[in-house]
């Protein structure tokens, strides 16, 4: 499909996918179904009608009658020959049609043009035309925004009928032997002309013409010709185009170097290249010219053809370019270098490349040398490359005293808050969202920065004793691990902060106290807890909606993407509708409430215990639950247990389990058999068989819980069949570890077990302090010991 038509029904499925969601059969695709003519079954509903690739030779007056709404109509690849005049008089809202790759004949007696006065795409490429000799039925065409043609002759007065349609672009698709008269172009106006080539059948007359015809000038599918073309370029005195294109091209790396240097003695401001296959690259450097009229240049999507070549000549070549802004994206360039001189240039863009930490930097021995020539670069876009280090990236950076707009994202960036960072002074603007950056981050930032941008990274609290952001405006840390409001202690006129999809339960709106200067608040799509300690928070929301919040904070989204996510019976309201009763808010009124009836509760309990002796059986009750805990394991229960303990986890902890568990209890560090699927399923049994075996091998059963653990089916499973062991056994043989903190309103209602569990048991929580691991992995040792017969064979032999 050509870039025309591709773009076309690229917008074609956005806007249908839109609109999906309240009608049905908008989007028709019929296409490849070896179909003579138009089907006669289309439903009424449908507004993107791809008929592409069948052998439909003619259309017919009434062939869409039946679909009015009718907007977009592909029907390139058939073999039309004859469009009855009256083929479009049933649907006026035609707005895109492809005509493209069929055996029409004549331009200048298209008709059924006269029925679509909507039309703003039109493609009548690759058809049969001598002459593009326009009809007068295309001067009706008033809102048409591209149009694409091709034919064999192109002479003057071909376009007379479009003179006064202004497009937006203009395509000629070349035939192998075209005849172009000059000054044929005159009369088409357009923002942009594409001209897609056949063969290198360069015509100087008819680019000649687009460069004095046309603001923007496209030519497409070229491999060679260039030294002709760039002699026409610098031969001619005035060249009106200033944006130039080329696109879908091979090139040898001295015609490339070579145009774009004469390129850039010209008038054209901006140079594009876009799927360019570069072949013969250079093993030293290419000269570059030293002056330019040229602003800006792009290179989109390049690949090379050789095998062989100086990486370092082909960066130096483009960095020295004299332009203001310079971009390479969606090309694998894994460095950069520095420019030999101070450059001119002002914005450099390599997003979605694959640059690392040693971009701009060289290594000469013993040390890295930083790059001091990009002094005046004003914008660095570094978006979705392989760059690691924060701090790594600010010595790379330290010598661009004008650098104001720092882009980073998508990358993997991390901090480890030990070294220190050395950004340039001027940097206002700061984009890190989609890393892997942490609380230390704010250790780590420019201290005139004046919007940051932090969403998506693993940042759990902003910590109160940074230093102080002074000029910090706006704060940006949606999709983050926040439990809670920051504190603005650091950032004194701090304006806008964002909070959506983070972690707060019960924002704390007193914290709001020290941001005096903040107007705008978002904290939607977090998991509310509606209980009492939320009912300040939207009280908030109310006051913020009425416009009398004494804040003066104004709460964006609210109230439509606020909601409950616990209690269960109020899970998924909105919070501005739920009730928080009074009384179970203020503690006088609940202890009043309360306290009466359970006093005479108490005092009856009491009696009847008494009468009764229930106390004596309570003793003795806990005396026996006492022996059971500390009785010893027979020999006789140890028959046929080969493991300390099985294993249970998601595989979204399996690192957790890999790198911390397994070496703590295995080995020299803890002495324990342990039994875990990845190494002791047996290959040719079934899953259950399998966890049965293992759960049945094992005096214990660990389980590694965290919100992966409750989504999991194969842990439920497991945690089915070790509960049931227990019942068995008569033996405390479940050791529960909790991962992360669990809420139980977390916890999927067919997890009973799990809950009853959490609630009569006492479990090990995984502590975030490095300093109380030692003691964690000692009881959980603890836990587990127990002197059990032999090793099978087979593990002793591993």
């Amino acid at each position: 499909m050509k870039p025309v038509t591709a773009a076309i029904w690229v917008a074609a499925m956005l806007v249908g996918v839109q609109q999906s969601a309240s009608s049905i059969n908008i989007i028709v695709d019929r296409s490849s179904r070896n179909l003579s003519s138009v089907p006669t079954d289309l439903p009424q509903t449908v507004e993107f009608l791809d008929l592409s690739r069948n052998h439909i030779r003619q259309l017919n007056k009434g062939d869409f009658k039946d679909i009015t709404l009718l907007r977009f109509l592909n029907m390139s690849w058939n073999s039309l020959e004859e469009i009855n005049p009256e083929t479009f008089l049933d649907t006026p809202l035609l707005e895109e049609l492809d005509l493209s790759h069929n055996k029409l004949k004549n331009l200048s007696s298209q008709l059924y043009l006269l029925h679509t006065g909507n039309l703003r795409g039109l493609n009548l490429a690759r058809n049969k035309f001598l002459t593009m000799t326009l009809g007068s039925e295309f001067s009706s065409l008033v809102k048409l925004e591209r149009l694409a043609l091709g034919a064999e002759n192109i002479s003057v007065g071909d376009l007379k009928n479009i003179a006064k349609v202004k497009l937006d672009t203009l395509s000629l698709f070349l035939e192998d032997e075209l005849v172009y008269e000059e000054g044929s172009l005159k009369d088409g106006y357009a923002q942009k002309l594409q001209i897609a080539f056949i063969d290198n059948q360069i015509n100087h007359y008819l680019v000649a013409d687009a460069l004095s015809l046309f603001d923007e000038v496209e030519l497409m599918n070229l491999t060679g010709g260039y030294k002709d073309l760039a002699t026409q370029l610098s031969e001619r005195k005035k060249i009106h185009t200033s944006h130039l294109y080329l696109t879908n091209i091979v090139i040898n790396w001295l015609d490339l170097t070579h145009y774009v240097n004469v390129v850039m003695s010209t008038t054209i401001t901006h140079l594009t290249a876009s799927d360019v296959a570069m072949k013969n690259l250079p093993r030293e450097d290419s000269n570059v010219t030293e002056t330019s009229k040229m602003k800006s240049f792009t290179a989109r999507r390049a690949v090379v053809m050789s095998f062989f070549f100086s990486q370092k000549a082909v960066y130096n070549f483009f960095i020295n370019m004299p332009v203001e802004s310079l971009a390479i994206v969606e090309t694998a360039i894994i460095h950069m270098t520095c420019p030999n001189t101070q450059s001119p240039i002002l914005q450099l863009n390599f997003s979605y490349c694959a640059m690392s930490d040693t971009i701009f930097s060289s290594a000469k021995s013993p040390e890295t040398l930083e790059c001091k020539n990009l002094g005046n670069l004003r914008k660095l876009i570094l978006v979705a490359n392989n760059l690691k280090s924060l701090q790594l990236l600010s010595k790379r950076v330290q010598y661009m005293s004008s650098l104001q707009h720092l882009d980073l994202s998508l990358n993997s960036l991390v901090y480890d808050g030990l070294s220190e960072c050395v950004w340039p002074s001027n940097i206002t603007n700061m984009t890190l969202s989609s890393n892997g950056l942490t609380d230390s981050v704010f250790k780590c930032l420019p201290k005139g920065t004046e919007n940051l941008d932090l969403q998506n990274n693993q940042v759990s609290v902003v910590p109160s004793s940074i230093f102080k952001l002074d000029k910090l405006l706006s704060l940006n840390l949606n999709a983050n691990r926040l439990r809670d409001l920051p504190v603005c202690n650091g950032f004194p006129i701090l304006s806008l902060l964002l909070l959506k999809s983070n972690s707060l339960h019960a924002p704390t709106v007193s914290k709001l106290e020290s941001c005096p200067k903040l107007k705008v608040l978002d904290v939607s799509y977090n998991p509310f807890t509606c209980t009492c300690a939320l009912r300040y928070f939207r009280s908030l929301g109310i006051t913020s909606e009425k416009k009398k919040s004494n804040t003066g904070v104004e709460l964006l989204n609210w109230p439509h993407d606020y909601y409950c996510s616990y209690p269960e019976a109020v899970r998924d309201a909105t919070l501005k509708y739920v009730l928080i009763p009074e009384v179970t808010c203020n503690v006088g009124l609940l202890a009043a409430t309360i306290l009466c009836p359970a006093v005479l509760v108490i005092i009856v309990v009491m009696t009847l215990c008494n009468r009764w002796d229930v106390p004596w059986y309570m003793r003795m009750i806990w005396r026996w639950t006492r022996h059971r805990a500390r009785r010893q394991a027979r020999p006789e229960d140890l028959v046929g247990v080969e493991f300390h303990a099985f294993v249970s986890y998601s595989q979204r902890d399996a690192d957790w389990v890999q790198n911390s568990l397994l070496p703590n209890l295995q080995g020299p560090a803890g002495g324990l058999r342990i039994c875990h699927h990845e190494k002791n399923f047996v290959p040719g049994k079934t899953i259950i068989e399998n966890i049965i075996s293992c759960v049945e091998k094992s005096r214990r059963s660990v389980f590694v819980l965290s919100a992966h653990f409750v989504k999991s089916e194969w842990c439920h499973y497991e945690l089915y069949f070790a509960s049931h062991q227990h019942l068995a056994r008569g033996s405390d043989s479940i050791v529960l570890v909790l991962l992360e903190p669990l809420p139980q309103y977390l916890i999927p209602s067919k997890y009973y077990q799990l809950k009853s569990m959490m609630e009569r048991y006492t479990y090990l929580e995984w502590p975030q302090d490095r300093a109380k691991h030692r003691l964690f992995w000692a009881n959980l040792r603890a836990a587990l010991q127990a002197d059990l017969p032999n090793a099978p064979v087979e593990e002793l032999e591993e």
